[in-house]
């Protein structure tokens, strides 16, 4: 009896290590997007253009002003024909994540200014320095991510590419 049940068990182990043959496995091939240079700096410079540019809690227009995803999502749009989400929770899950070495101008810098994970988004324009829409009272700014607060706050970084495709990534 302890015979059959030893050859049970392994007649059922051997079992669940067989692999079908009649479907092929599927392979994700992934090939790093492409950084243009030049159309990511003059998004850095269109950024900076909007210097002095009031807050506005909400705000997505020059006219109005701009809260820091409001400002982001304009830039994007308006200088690459780029629609990116509304927020900045949101903007965090597109494009490709990033070391703060490997940041460029144009991409997305974000910090937790709220105690909420990527509640802050402004746009890296190189010397470690980013611009961005801070808070009530304020306008478009320059700040340094070397300052102590933002340093402090900083939750990551983002890269949107033009040969992509703005899926939010869950």
């Amino acid at each position: 009896m302890k015979y059959l049940i030893t050859l049970f068990a392994l007649l059922l182990l051997s079992a669940c290590g067989t692999t079908r043959h009649d479907a092929p496995a599927k392979t994700t091939v992934y090939t790093a997007p492409s950084y243009d240079e030049a159309r990511m700096g003059n998004l850095a410079i269109y950024a900076m253009s909007l210097y002095d540019t009031p807050y506005q809690y909400g705000g997505k227009s020059r006219v109005n002003g701009f809260d820091c995803s409001g400002f982001v999502q304009f830039v994007f749009q308006n200088s690459l024909g780029l629609q990116l989400p509304r927020t900045s929770a949101e903007m965090s899950r597109v494009g490709m994540p990033l070391d703060a070495r490997q940041l460029k101008p144009g991409d997305l810098v974000f910090f937790n200014t709220t105690r909420s994970p990527n509640s802050h988004v402004g746009i890296f324009i190189g010397e470690n320095r980013f611009v961005h829409s801070p808070k009530t009272g304020k306008a478009i700014m320059i700040a340094s991510l070397n300052d102590k607060y933002w340093n402090a706050r900083y939750n990551g970084a983002r890269r949107i590419t033009l040969n992509q495709r703005l899926a939010i990534n869950n």
